[in-house]
């Protein structure tokens, strides 16, 4: 029998699927990947992505502040895969799933930048394979699935061997170098709980460390309350500076922690100022776990080379992590001739090369005090703290995997 409604049913046609746009962003370095990208998404339906050169200005300026979702970065060009993604990886926000596109076949590739929270897509790729690996990592995300997750901020800690060799100074030095000329966001965690002088070298005025009050329960912190604790230097630059009547060192230590582990994928980098007094109330192992990258500063003294030795042998018996980077840095204090070992001295004791040598500077705590830095002072200064942002950046081509000075695996 004839049914008119069957017949008008089957003639519907169907609603198109609803996609939901994908907010994204290219960094290409060649012409071929900036069109097939672009007619892959087109192929799909999907908004085309942001395009732009991959250049480290670039980056920062498009997806800094930007709600973005996925960022592709091109590195047909690069000669290694790995180095260049770990050395753009403070540009780019925790939240937004990255896609690193690469010419380089080799598995431990993909594993090196799986650690960095990246996705790799090796390149030559169709536009089919290209949305459909994009589709799967959006996937991921509205899951919170796989590697796309948040990634956690890159961990630094700043120890001193001794008092009074500028560990809080060069905290603060490299922290705002970071901030400002790298575009890197940061959280310096002032780890002196009773005094100190973070302020003073961050130019911050009217600053009063947080008081943690007794009853307050480090459990019930949150991503907001525990915002609420940082103090703003800059929009890229936070502290966080506790202290308390009541409680001890150990209970604020404890409670610092809880706040880290709730700001941590809110920044690029937390920079952990170990000054000789506050590293009394931590052990090598507690520092060892916090930390990716390890600054031991020391000055040209017999007792602060020796205590340097002694924590750099330390940290290397206790180490059980591969990517633990560590970088020695000499300070001069006072004129060098009044030093009482030499560079090669010092280098040889430590069985390890200095990576940074910080010169002599007069009138030092006046220039300090009138809100000059050492990046802005001509010749070696500039040219010390700089190279140690870079460092810590992976920029320098001789970072050795294991270790920047010396590698940490065992015998």
């Amino acid at each position: 029998m004839f049914d008119l409604v069957d017949v008008l049913k089957k003639g519907e046609k169907k609603a198109p699927e609803e996609k939901s746009d994908i907010s994204s962003v290219l960094f290409y370095q060649t012409e071929q990947c900036r069109s097939m990208v672009k007619e892959a998404y087109k192929f799909e339906g999907y908004l085309p992505p942001t395009l732009s050169e991959n250049t480290d200005a670039l980056i920062s300026e498009n997806v800094r502040g930007a709600n973005v979702e996925i960022i592709i970065v091109e590195l047909n060009q690069s000669q290694n895969v790995t180095q260049d993604a770990e050395r753009i990886s403070h540009l780019l926000p925790n939240d937004a799933s990255v896609v690193i596109v690469g010419s380089e076949d080799a598995i431990s590739t993909i594993r090196n930048l799986k650690k960095l929270g990246f996705y790799y897509l090796f390149w030559p790729v169709n536009k089919e394979e290209m949305i459909d690996f994009v589709k799967s990592v959006w996937d991921n995300r509205r899951r919170a699935n796989g590697i796309g997750k948040r990634r956690k901020a890159k961990r630094i800690s700043i120890i001193g061997s001794k008092g009074g060799i500028g560990t809080t100074m060069i905290t603060a030095e490299v922290s705002l170098l970071l901030t400002e000329e790298k575009h890197a966001s940061c959280i310096i965690v002032d780890n002196h709980y009773q005094g100190g002088n973070l302020d003073i070298m961050l130019g911050i005025e009217k600053f009063e460390k947080m008081e943690v009050r007794p009853g307050s329960l480090a459990s019930s912190l949150d991503n907001t309350s525990a915002q609420s604790l940082l103090k703003k230097r800059n929009s890229m630059l936070s502290v966080l500076a506790l202290t308390s009547n009541d409680l001890s060192a150990q209970d604020l230590k404890e409670y610092t922690k809880s706040v880290m582990d709730n700001v941590a994928e809110d920044a690029n980098f937390v920079i952990e100022d170990f000054s000789a007094n506050a590293a009394l109330n931590f052990s090598y192992s507690e520092i060892v776990e916090v930390s990716d990258c390890l600054v031991i500063a020391f000055t040209p003294t017999v007792a602060s080379l020796r205590e340097a030795a002694r924590m750099k042998k330390r940290i290397t018996e206790i180490n059980d992590k591969d990517s633990l980077r560590m970088i020695l840095l000499l300070n001069h204090v006072q004129p060098e001739a009044m030093s009482t070992v030499s560079v090669a001295e010092a280098e040889q004791y430590l069985e390890a090369p200095i990576d940074i040598k910080l010169p002599y500077i007069k009138k030092l705590d006046s220039r300090l005090l009138e809100n000059k830095r050492l990046v802005t002072l001509r010749g070696a200064p500039s040219r010390e703290v700089r190279k140690l942002a870079s460092l810590i950046l992976g920029e320098d081509g001789s970072a050795k995997k294991k270790g920047l000075s010396f590698s940490f695996g065992k015998g």
